[in-house]
């Protein structure tokens, strides 16, 4: 190589180095223009956004400014009659020139005071100082929609109370109308509601006499008052009439008739002491006495519900008069049941008493069973002493008949006991002969029975009787001799008559039950076959089956013989077998 050829490749190296610190050195200035230019997109945006809420700010504050006080603070001097509204307007004027001359002033101090911060690029400064902005217009909004609401309740107030103060008239020719048409059903309280509608009339004078006077302090509470005397008439023209019936008509008719109620059941005898009648009564007619004293002033603060505490009591006491009633006739009715009962096992008590050592000889007795009835004549004995004592409260007229007939149902659970106990003894000691008798009865009863099975059996010619009727009707023979024997035995053993008369009636029931029904089916079986002779010469299984019907009947399957009828006839005619059913009820 040549020496021109080596200073060729340095040269050519030393230019790659310069072109490469210059892309170098490009490559940073775009960096740092490019951070630069982002970081002033970011503040510019901070900037306006700080600067669009100071905006909004101010607009609040100008919005302030141009607030409407002072020509309704205009419309307020032209109402200045009377030193109260004066005061009045001086304190809204004091109030009005500190929101002018300081408060809004203040505010416009803290805008420039923000809006240099802005520029500063103080963000955290200036966003400290847009709050306090934010919380001074808002206090001194506050200040001005009260302070200009206040005025305006002045201002506007002649035209809304007018408007309101038509509407209270309106009401109270509405309510008078209605009291000028009911007036009768006011009583002796009518003068009192006259006078009270004229005491509202006297307010709407005094309104007017206020507005005339420009007294807007004043009006308010008149409006008020004659509101609440309007409600209150409301409520005097709704219940007033009410009270008065009740008070002076319905109520006194029903003290009259409970007193004479009471007097006639007083002298009958009845005990009402326990009712406290005299004394309730006292009690109501003081009751009614100040309900009428108040409703004549036109307190009607809970006079309806207290006249119907009256009434209800009322209505509950002639309640208890009828329960009175029908609680002496229960009584009466409890007490002569109970005595004759109590008769009837003192008598049959004594009568077993007395005659015990013969039914000691006719039966075995254990010892249980004297004991038994000795208790029973102790108890019997202390129930005979209770009901004496019962009787003797009952004449003296001590106790109402309300107890008294618990006191009698008392009574007459324990003679039930006692009935119950001396029963069973009964069946122990004196039943015997009341099942012998019982024996003998049903005796009788099971022959007669057995004579009309075998009457109806001659009744019906029948073809053939079964020979299970015929040994069905020797065991109820057989059953019934038995009952003679057990009858003639002495001493009787009750157990085994009780057994042979229980034997000897199912099985003469059971053949009178077989009986009727084999008739039945025989007879019913008859029909049939004759129905359905009319078929016989036309269709040749039923031919066939009346024949075999007949044979069965004359061999006394009867039920064989219908079952076989029915069915072949019922395909021909459906429904025979209820049609025949119907005719042979007929």
């Amino acid at each position: 190589m040549s020496k021109n050829d080596g200073k060729c490749d340095r040269i050519n190296i030393g230019d790659n180095m310069e072109q490469l610190t210059l892309i170098m050195i490009t490559i940073f200035i775009l960096a740092v223009t490019l951070v630069v230019a982002v970081l002033n997109i970011i503040q510019n945006r901070k900037n306006k956004k700080y600067q669009k809420l100071i905006d909004e700010l101010e607009v609040e504050k100008n919005t302030l400014d141009s607030a409407p006080i002072m020509p309704e603070l205009s419309k307020v001097e032209t109402l200045l009659k009377n030193e109260k509204l004066e005061v009045i307007y001086n304190d809204w004027k004091e109030r009005f020139d500190e929101i002018k001359g300081s408060q809004i002033p203040k505010i416009t101090d803290m805008l420039i005071e923000a809006e240099y911060s802005l520029s500063q690029l103080d963000y955290k400064s200036a966003l400290y100082k847009i709050a306090k902005l934010e919380m001074e217009i808002y206090k001194v909004r506050t200040n001005t929609n009260f302070l200009l609401d206040e005025i305006k309740e002045i201002t506007s107030s002649e035209e809304r109370n007018r408007a309101i103060i038509t509407k209270l008239k309106a009401s109270y020719r509405e309510l008078y109308q209605k009291f000028v048409a009911s007036k009768d059903d006011f009583g002796n309280i009518a003068s009192s509601v006259t006078m009270q509608f004229e005491n509202i009339a006297k307010r709407f004078e005094l309104f007017e006499k206020i507005m005339d006077n420009n007294d807007y302090t004043e009006v308010s509470k008149v409006i008020n008052a004659i509101e609440e005397m309007l409600r209150h008439m409301e409520v005097v023209i709704e219940e007033v009439p009410s009270i008065v019936l009740t008070a002076t008509s319905i109520l006194p008719k029903k003290i009259k008739d409970a007193l004479e109620i009471y007097d006639k059941m007083k002298r009958k005898g009845y005990p009402l002491d326990y009712l406290n009648v005299e004394y309730n009564i006292s009690e109501a007619n003081k009751k009614i006495s100040d309900i009428m004293d108040r409703c004549r002033v036109l307190n009607l603060e809970d006079s309806l519900f207290e006249l119907k505490v009256l009434m209800d009591y009322f209505d509950s006491l002639f309640s208890d008069f009828e329960k009175e009633k029908n609680e002496c006739k229960i009584y009466e009715d409890t007490n002569n049941t109970f005595k004759a009962k109590l008769e009837s096992v003192n008598a049959v008590v004594f009568d077993i008493t007395n005659r015990i050592d013969d039914i000691k000889n006719s039966y075995n007795l254990s010892e249980n069973d004297i004991i038994t009835l000795n208790e029973i004549s102790m108890e019997l004995k202390n129930l005979n002493s209770d009901y004496k004592v019962l009787i003797s409260h009952t004449g003296n007229n001590t106790f109402a008949y309300s107890k008294l007939t618990k006191e009698i149902e008392s009574l007459n659970l324990k003679l039930a006991v006692i009935e119950d106990r001396l029963d069973s003894t009964l069946d122990v000691l004196g039943g015997m002969r009341e099942d012998e008798i019982r024996a003998r009865q049903q005796l009788a009863e099971v022959k007669q029975i057995l004579k009309e099975a075998k009457l109806k059996i001659r009744d019906y010619n029948l073809p053939i009787i079964p020979k299970s009727y015929y040994v069905e009707l020797e065991e109820a023979g057989l059953a019934i001799k038995e009952i003679i024997k057990e009858l003639e035995k002495k001493p009787i053993t009750i157990e085994i008559l009780n057994t042979r008369v229980d034997t000897a009636r199912d099985l003469v029931l059971k053949l009178h039950t077989k009986t009727k029904e084999m008739m039945k089916t025989a007879m019913f079986a008859e029909m049939a076959i004759v129905y359905g002779n009319r078929y016989r010469n036309n269709i040749e299984e039923v031919d066939k089956n009346l024949t075999y019907s007949e044979i069965m009947f004359y061999k006394g399957e009867y039920q064989k013989s219908l079952e076989a009828s029915i069915n072949c006839i019922n395909k021909i005619e459906p429904g025979i077998y209820d049609k025949l059913l119907e005719l042979y009820e007929k």
